[in-house]
């Protein structure tokens, strides 16, 4: 699908940019007049379609993590997926025309790009990026990277693996969902259990959970059973400690950490959107996109407003993006 070649990139594009740190509905401003990121010799040029949120969007925004930020002014985005419109000298993987989908940050919090997704057009290292699975949409392939390479990580790094049973704290949030289905179908646990408020035990049973806890009603770590393995997406190490076998393995993402649950921020890595394509592919691993999405690349801000409820199911996605 060539869309673009090089004659036509323009110099200048719409980007939605912030110059302070503050809250996305005091900083955020769409802009016509950003330069197209010039492209390093490992990198491609993409069209964005489509690009998803991340609570590291506006965790970094609000100046959580200034000390090892890049300094605005920033493109917010990590997740991408769109078109590849030009290569760097040293590209071997992909071609003008491929249809591509990445987190196109590496690390997170160490120096994440200025120039992020939510453009008309970013710059990312092909190491960074996947093929896009045919069957998924632009939208659907854009809500996946971050959230499922986290997944992944840290499933591996917990020690899941066949015939083990897992806990996952946050079932219905955008990493939560994809946690389930991994540990379900890629891990091969013998029983997924997760965490969810009353009106979303349903979703995660429907990802693959053979036990659904209603946070609202049941403290999961009284639980007579406790689990191989803990995934704590939600930041409360601290009761998940309590969930897990003796020598079991707790992982959580944010938050104060109770050992032996470890904390980790993502590596973002293409190979492993590869790894995964089949079980995207067949529709064992489906994306979950929030219901009052996709947002329009003109509300970002509405889309902001949203993620930092916390009450997102699935991910927020911006789509299309012009």
């Amino acid at each position: 699908m060539a869309i673009s070649t090089v004659n036509t990139i323009p110099s200048k594009i719409r980007a939605w940019v912030y110059e302070d740190y503050g809250k996305s509905t005091n900083v955020l401003k769409l802009k016509s007049d950003v330069a197209v990121p010039q492209l390093k010799e490992d990198q491609v040029l993409v069209k964005v379609m489509s690009a998803s949120l991340n609570p590291v969007d506006f965790k970094r925004m609000e100046g959580m993590f200034k000390e090892t930020d890049s300094p605005p002014p920033t493109v917010p985005g990590y997740d991408v997926a769109g078109v590849v419109v030009k290569l760097g000298s040293q590209v071997k993987k992909f071609k003008e025309g491929d249809e591509v989908y990445g987190d196109i940050n590496e690390t997170a919090l160490v120096g994440p790009k200025n120039h992020g997704t939510l453009a008309e057009y970013t710059a990312v290292e092909e190491r960074l990026l996947a093929h896009k699975p045919k069957n998924l949409s632009f939208a659907e392939a854009a809500s996946l990277p971050l959230a499922i390479e986290t997944a992944h990580e840290g499933l591996e790094r917990a020690g899941l693996s066949a015939g083990k049973t897992v806990l996952v704290l946050g079932g219905a949030g955008g990493v939560g969902t994809l946690i389930i289905q991994l540990a379900k179908h890629v891990f091969g646990a013998s029983k997924v259990a997760a965490t969810a408020s009353t009106g979303k035990l349903e979703l995660i049973k429907s990802l693959g959970a053979d036990m659904a806890i209603d946070y609202t009603k049941v403290n999961f770590e009284d639980l007579p059973e406790k689990f191989d393995v803990v995934y704590d997406a939600v930041g409360q190490s601290d009761r998940a400690v309590k969930a897990v076998k003796e020598g079991g393995g707790v992982v959580t993402i944010f938050g104060a950490v109770t050992p032996p649950a470890v904390i980790f921020v993502v590596t973002s890595n293409g190979s492993v959107l590869e790894k995964l394509k089949p079980y995207l592919e067949s529709g064992k691993v489906k994306p979950l996109i929030d219901p009052k999405g996709p947002f329009p690349f003109s509300r970002a801000v509405d889309a902001f407003s949203y993620i930092e409820t916390g009450r997102a199911v699935g991910k927020v996605v911006m789509y299309p993006i012009p």
